[in-house]
């Protein structure tokens, strides 16, 4: 007889008992009226009759075995064994080990062997124990994971952990005073190879939890510890991945903006392609995205202008006339890549156009209060009028960098004369100025603008006509960092070995120094004045250039310490290549240095592959530069550099030998914080702004000799 029901509820159902379940127990253990075709436990039974319920409401199987836990999916077998049942004692001893029945007339409840009858169910036939599986399942595979240290390590093995013992996992201690019956489960799978599952109901409660008249349960939870069985940990929480988030919810979207802005600007292309080719498309792209998108790059693009042709500048003006908060990104205005042929042909054409003017220029500075760097050059010096001038040195208090590089026409030149008659403040907030090669102006504009840079780190008067009045007028309170003094002929010898040995200025911060000279022309530096300045030069200098100068072999002990601090080193007329020899190989060894750069090119001399300087134990050394006749010799020899590591290349009116990798690319990209962006070694103008090199400035810096 079967009931009806659902099943996950305990101690509810009624259920049906199958007789041959009880010769194996001797009746069974509860008021049970074997005429109806189910029965309902009473109030008084015991703890382990209660157990024998199976689990849930639904219809039981005669060879199904009661349990308070449920048994899937094995089922227990409708036979037992010979021996495997053990009569039941007529008047057992009521201890806390056994179940009390409630009358006479019930029948007492044996204490199962439970480690038994595991055991008996892990040896069947078909579990991974027994020995049918041993040989069926012979290719079984084992993988597990090494501790070598390594990750993602495994080891793998043909035998089973099944096949190892079990009787270690079962407490099979006898209980005190009384003997316990085995009993082994009935199956009526007797060929499955699945191990049973045995899990406590939802509202089975512990034998402990349930009151048997004021007394202990029998058994308890910890006996489950015994039988290797424990409570079923919830199963994890996965949390579900969005296929898709709300407008400006996404991950990058939620970056902070000073994140958000770096990553942008590695897609800036600073340095514009040639002629009228789109540029910065993917930042043009990026506008599309998203409003926080949008407004991070907006902030890149507009706080580095660079304006390539007079067309971007009208372009760009029209923008931030229209919009203002555009203009208030703008920090800098970089016109060193401006080209006018790249539209107009001629002047004319491009002053008809009106796009680039004195005055559209004052008006795009007049919308830009936040500019702080403004990098001029020759082609636009026509459109530094004085109102232009007046704005860029009194009209803008954040401006820190100025760069007049090249710029010499005589509309330049009257332009800064008219700006001498205006009344000066005694500061300038400038830092870094250029007047690299700014031919046409007066000696009178330095004497007015270096007294009042006090706090100027950058200064390039290459070039120029500055006097030693001006030189000597910078104030104290300056610290340079980038000095060039290269060509300036109205500087005099004394002036300038006083200033590098003594100035308060140079003396503690100097890393650039460039005193170099074309020695057919003009010389600056004779060898006493190199005497004096060698051993007095500033631990912090990196790159000394004293090309043109008078040197004699015997300063190649003054300028043994400096190698081992000198990144760059230009040297003089009167050594020979013997001399530098011993600049670097002294007492049969290499000498520890640092250069990376060193320039010969006032040696006249013939550098081959077998030469010292190009062997390996010259390194770091990096970049030899040469005098136009003496690379013409080695480049001939291309194959002979290449096999001992080196290559010959050539820029403008420059030549250099460069070390190279096995895989043709070189040893140090030459990126240095005192470059400002430059990578090359052996740059002859000095950068007033961190940017990529190119445009004029590159021409400056690289490919011209002076």
């Amino acid at each position: 007889m079967r009931s009806q029901g659902s099943h996950g509820s305990m101690l509810r159902a009624p259920f049906s008992i199958p007789s041959p379940w009880w010769r194996f127990i001797g009746g069974p253990p509860w008021p049970f009226d074997p005429h109806e075709s189910s029965g309902r436990l009473e109030s008084g039974r015991s703890p382990l009759a209660a157990g024998l319920y199976i689990l849930g409401q639904g219809p039981t199987k005669p060879d199904l075995l009661l349990s308070p836990f449920t048994c899937l999916p094995t089922c227990l077998p409708t036979s037992l064994p010979q021996g495997s049942a053990t009569p039941r004692s007529s008047s057992p001893p009521r201890d806390s080990h056994m179940a009390v029945p409630l009358s006479p007339t019930h029948h007492e409840v044996p204490h199962f062997d439970l480690s038994a009858l595991l055991k008996a169910k892990m040896s069947r036939p078909g579990s991974p124990n027994s020995n049918s599986d041993k040989t069926t399942r012979s290719s079984f595979s084992s993988v597990r994971e090494n501790d070598d240290g390594l990750a993602q390590t495994f080891t793998r093995s043909k035998i089973s952990s099944y096949t190892q013992g079990t009787e270690e996992v079962f407490d099979e201690s006898p209980t005190a005073e009384i003997a316990q019956p085995s009993f082994q489960a009935p199956l009526t799978q007797p060929h499955s190879r699945l191990h049973g599952f045995w899990y406590p109901a939802d509202n089975f409660r512990g034998w402990k939890q349930i009151p048997i008249k004021g007394k202990a349960a029998s058994r308890s939870c910890e006996d489950l510890h015994k039988l290797s069985m424990t409570w079923s940990s919830p199963a994890p929480v996965v949390a579900k991945t969005l296929d898709h988030y709300a407008t400006g919810t996404t991950p990058m979207e939620r970056l902070p903006s000073e994140v958000l802005g770096a990553i942008i600007d590695l897609l800036v292309v600073e340095i514009p392609p040639n002629g009228l080719t789109t540029r910065n498309a993917d930042l043009m792209a990026l506008l599309l995205t998203s409003r926080s998108i949008h407004a991070a790059t907006l902030n890149t693009l507009y706080r580095h202008v660079t304006i390539p042709h007079s067309r971007i500048f009208r372009k760009f003006l029209n923008t931030v006339t229209e919009y203002p908060a555009l203009a208030s990104i703008v920090r800098r205005m970089d016109f060193s890549h401006f080209n006018p042929s790249t539209i107009f042909s001629t002047a004319s054409e491009r002053a008809q156009t009106r796009n680039l003017t004195s005055e559209t220029l004052l008006q795009c500075l007049e919308l830009t209060p936040y500019l702080q760097e403004f990098l001029a050059q020759e082609y636009i010096d026509e459109d530094l009028g004085p109102d232009v001038l007046k704005k860029l040195f009194f009209g803008m208090p954040r401006l820190r960098a100025l760069d007049f590089c090249g710029c010499a026409s005589p509309y330049f030149k009257n332009s800064f004369q008219s700006l001498l008659q205006n009344p000066w403040p005694e500061t300038l907030t400038l830092t870094r100025v250029s007047f690299h090669k700014c031919l046409s102006l007066p000696a009178s504009v330095y004497e007015m603008i270096l007294p009042r840079l006090k706090q100027v780190t950058h200064l390039d008067l290459a070039g120029t006509r500055v006097t030693d009045l001006a030189l000597q007028s910078i104030p104290e309170t300056a610290r340079l960092t980038h000095l060039n003094l290269s060509k300036c002929r109205e500087l005099t010898s004394e002036t300038v070995v006083k200033f590098i040995t003594s100035h308060p200025s140079v003396t503690q911060s100097l890393a650039v120094l460039s005193l170099a000279t074309i020695a057919s022309s003009h010389l600056l530096l004779g060898k006493a004045d190199v005497d004096a300045i060698l051993p007095r030069l500033p631990s912090t200098l990196r790159s000394l250039s004293l090309k043109g100068s008078r040197m004699d072999p015997s300063q190649i002990p003054l300028l043994t310490p400096l190698v081992q601090q000198l990144e760059e080193l230009a040297i003089g007329r009167g050594l020979e290549l013997s001399d530098i020899h011993k600049l670097l190989y002294q007492d049969q060894q290499w000498i520890p240095h640092n250069l990376r750069y060193l320039d010969i090119s006032d040696i006249d001399t013939i550098i081959g592959s077998a030469n010292a300087l190009l062997g390996p134990a010259s390194a770091p050394l990096h970049v030899i530069e040469l005098e136009e006749r003496a690379y013409e010799r080695a480049a001939k020899a291309k194959k002979n550099l290449e096999r001992v590591g080196w290559t010959a290349k050539e820029f403008g009116s420059r030549y250099w030998l460069v070390r190279m990798n096995s895989d043709g690319t070189t040893r140090d990209n030459g990126a240095r914080w005192w470059k400002m962006g430059a990578e090359s070694w052996g740059m002859r103008k000095i950068p007033v702004a961190e940017a990529d090199v190119g445009g004029m400035y590159g021409t400056f810096m690289f490919g011209r000799r002076l």
